[in-house]
This record gives C-alpha cells, sequence and structure tokens, in this order.
C-alpha cells in the first residue's frame, strides 16, 4: 500500500510540474501572440490536429482537477483532511472516534450516495457525446470527466475504510 501511495504521489508531483510548464508556454505564446503553438497532419489523442492557447489552458485545468482529487482518499487515509478541531477539544479518543464516525454517516454516505451516480452520467453524457473542448481546446472531454467519478469512487472507499476502523474505535 506504501509504495502504491508514493508512485501515486509522485505521478501527482509530475503533473504538477507539467500543469506548471503549460502555464508558462501558455503565457508565453500568449504574450507572443503565437497560436497554434505546433499543428500536426495527423490527429493525436487528445490534442486533435494541433495544440493551441485554449488546449494548454484546458490542459492546466484537467490536471488541476487531477492532482486534486485523486489524491482526496490517500489524504483522508492519512488523516491529513480538514476538520473541525474545537469539537475534540478535551476529548477522548472514543469520544472522538464517535465524532468522525457521526460525521461519515450524516454527511459523508448523503454526498456520496447523490454525488457518485451524478458523477457517472456526468462523464458518460461526455462519452456518449464525443464532447470535445470549443475553439481548439482538447478532445476527448469524456477522459477528464471520468476523473470525478473515478476520485470520488476513490475517496468513498478510504471513507467506508475509515468508518469501519472508527466503528471499532468507538466501542
Amino acid at each position: 500500500m506504501d509504495r502504491l501511495r508514493s508512485a501515486t504521489m509522485k505521478t501527482l508531483a509530475v503533473a504538477l510540474i507539467v500543469m506548471m510548464c503549460a502555464i508558462v508556454v501558455q503565457v508565453a505564446c500568449s504574450a507572443f501572440d503565437i497560436n497554434p503553438i505546433k499543428s500536426f497532419t495527423t490527429a493525436l489523442p487528445l490534442f486533435g490536429k494541433a495544440v493551441t492557447l485554449n488546449s494548454l489552458l484546458d490542459v492546466q485545468w484537467h490536471l488541476l482537477v487531477v492532482t486534486g482529487l485523486i489524491p482526496a482518499g490517500l489524504v483522508w487515509l492519512a488523516n491529513k483532511h480538514v476538520r473541525v478541531d474545537f469539537l475534540y477539544q478535551n476529548r477522548s479518543d472514543r469520544t472522538r472516534a464517535r465524532i468522525d464516525l457521526a460525521g461519515n454517516l450524516l454527511f459523508a454516505v448523503p454526498f456520496f450516495a447523490l454525488g457518485l451516480p451524478a458523477a457517472w452520467s456526468f462523464m458518460m453524457r461526455a462519452w456518449a457525446s464525443d464532447e470535445g473542448g470549443r475553439n481548439g481546446g482538447l478532445n476527448d472531454l469524456w477522459l477528464i470527466k471520468a476523473v470525478l467519478p473515478l476520485g470520488l469512487g476513490l475517496l468513498a472507499i478510504a471513507i467506508l475504510i475509515e468508518t469501519f476502523r472508527l466503528i471499532r474505535a468507538s466501542r
């Protein structure tokens, strides 16, 4: 599990560097009025026949989504997520576990019951319509929209694992 976590975090770190490079290239090309940035004779996956300022903008947003949503479950399992600490002050570990368990059951379960089917539907509509970006943006937007149900699913699994741990700890 630690190897998977480490590999995931290293991959996401590379994605952040790619995102920063895309920002620099987009700003520089925009300043020098270079668009399209690179054209191709045959269409490439995601980019089509050209890398444009809009496709670089789409890459930035997509990588931001990936680097924010995919590690959410890992952050949750590492207990590094944001919480309301004033509820924890001067409480025993057992009471803290009960507070976390109540939060998972009252907030996370309804959120995922509504959010996961909606995220799946959102991605499937993009897949069925072969949705692409406008004005020279990225093609195949279902790929980035697939990150939403994937990331939410991974987070739901992490919260489920944590919920079982909290049930044991709250007894």
